[in-house]
């Protein structure tokens, strides 16, 4: 397990990482969700070595992290980095023998990887023939040829199509299956929350909640509730609430006091029949727009 503890960055007197503390799951995929400067890649950095934490620390398994087990990581950064006239499947060799793998195995699995990522017919084109999306296919595949022991992922699916998102899943939950950390970041929560087992949130260099999807769920203190019914739902303008949306038959209201709630669905029985009524479930997305303000 990779654990991230209590660390902090600063660039000049900008404190862009405060605290920041989660653990990456061995056989697990874990969403890293914020926004543009949240402190995504910072903290990514950081893990890999690229970049030293001013405090804090990050551990494997207990014991601080060598050089040795970075090396071992497979690191896809943000910013396209294969070398755009050389052709995909030289390159997923040559980055594999530079982990020690010999040359006819990388190929082999290398060109298993392009096939499997939506790359077949295309490992001797170079990459800048390729298309962006096809170039992020490629940079995916160059992160997993060596067979990481954990995988550190930054804006994976930027630029991919939904079937691309599929098969990179795909090869993603297999490497997870083998053992390895897999994190992966993202802004982009609807599609970290369908795909991840676990997902950190951060805002403005702070972790804001962390966990499994109902865990935080969970993390919910919304206080708006709706009530659906046949017949006019306006009276409840009336009961001392804030009415937040209105449609007829349809209500959300705001209130503090369960106690008012259920008054008003007493009320609500009298006046007809109340197809729904209860406490409104948000999304994780509006969940973290509250938690990132």
């Amino acid at each position: 397990m990779i654990s991230v503890q209590n660390v902090h960055r600063f660039f000049g007197d900008k404190h862009v990482l405060k605290d920041v503390s989660f653990d990456i799951k061995p056989g697990l995929m874990t969403g890293f969700v914020g926004g543009n400067g949240a402190g995504k890649t910072t903290t990514m950095r950081i893990i890999l070595g690229v970049l030293a934490a001013n405090d804090g620390q990050v551990l494997v398994d207990g014991t601080p992290i060598t050089a040795d087990q970075r090396a071992a990581f497979g690191y896809m950064p943000e910013e396209r980095g294969l070398y755009p006239k050389m052709k995909v499947i030289d390159q997923l060799v040559y980055l594999a023998e530079l982990h020690g793998t010999p040359a006819a195995e990388a190929k082999r699995y290398g060109l298993e990887l392009l096939e499997r990522l939506g790359l077949k017919g295309k490992p001797t084109d170079t990459l800048e023939s390729l298309s962006l999306g096809n170039q992020q296919r490629a940079q995916i595949a160059a992160a997993l040829v060596h067979r990481p022991g954990a995988l550190i992922l930054d804006e994976p699916f930027s630029g991919l199509d939904p079937d691309a998102v599929d098969a990179t899943v795909q090869v993603l939950r297999d490497v997870a299956a083998t053992g390895a950390p897999v994190l992966f970041s993202s802004h982009q929560l609807d599609v970290v929350e369908r795909l991840c087992d676990e997902l950190v949130l951060i805002g403005n260099g702070e972790i804001r909640a962390k966990g499994t999807r109902s865990q935080l769920l969970a993390l919910d203190t919304s206080n708006d509730w709706e009530l659906q019914m046949e017949a006019d739902t306006g009276w409840v303008r009336d009961l001392g609430v804030t009415v937040i949306e209105f449609d007829g038959g349809y209500v959300r209201f705001q209130t503090f006091d369960e106690t008012t709630a259920n008054r008003i669905l007493a009320e609500a029985m009298t006046r007809g029949v109340v197809t729904k009524f209860g406490r409104v479930t948000r999304t994780l997305h509006e969940i973290y727009k509250e938690m990132s303000k």
